[in-house]
């Protein structure tokens, strides 16, 4: 054996075990961060503080659904729709040729509905996900026969939180601050509000993650 086998030999007996302590101190791979669901199905109960006429607020109670379809990490577009049931006091007034105007407060049950779309924000953290929303749409009011049914472009702006307990269920908090427009115009004898409601929207309840 020559000089240059006898040294290759060496030279590779003290490299080996340096190549393979090294080898075991490289750190690991980050993992990926998870990714969020594709989309998320919710249900739940809700409370809705509403007022349809002069004579005052309106508390209500039903519930809401939505469904949200990721388009980005951060980002989703969701479909929302509720109903809620409730009472309201209305004013309806009557012109008599000998009194003149007189007016009688009524109550009325009635029952709205909004549907609404539009973009979310979110962000994970942890367990949670946190998020802010606007949306925009229509609703539907009907109060009976007296007071009457309408319709009117709905507005809202809020947001939540999700909390996960596991990966395909989590609970939900959410608040909105909506807007309606209902009995713009005074019919039936009947007084209604400003024409402009501004509302309240909190719900609660179960998330579906697909």
């Amino acid at each position: 054996m020559d000089m240059r086998t006898t040294g290759f030999l060496l030279l590779t007996i003290f490299l080996l075990p340096t190549l393979a302590i090294t080898q075991d101190q490289a750190p690991a791979p980050a993992p990926e961060p998870e990714k969020p669901s594709r989309v998320n199905a919710f249900v739940g109960y809700s409370f809705y503080s509403t007022s349809l006429s002069s004579v005052g607020r309106a508390s209500t109670y039903g519930w809401e659904a939505s469904v949200e379809t990721h388009l980005y990490r951060w980002f989703s577009i969701v479909g929302d729709v509720d109903t809620h049931y409730g009472k309201q006091g209305f004013q309806v007034c009557q012109t008599f040729p000998s009194t003149g105007a007189t007016c009688t407060t009524i109550t009325a049950d009635f029952i709205e509905r909004n549907f609404l779309v539009g973009p979310r924000a979110s962000l994970k953290i942890g367990a949670f996900r946190p998020f802010v929303e606007v949306l925009a749409g229509g609703a539907h009011v009907n109060a009976g026969d007296i007071v009457r049914s309408d319709n009117s472009w709905a507005g809202a702006v809020g947001g939540g939180t999700d909390y996960t307990f596991t990966r395909h269920i989590g609970w939900r908090l959410q608040a909105d601050y909506t807007r309606t427009q209902f009995f713009r115009n005074t019919e039936n004898n009947v007084q209604p509000s400003t024409g402009t409601q501004n509302n309240v929207r909190v719900s609660t309840g179960l998330v579906v993650h697909f």
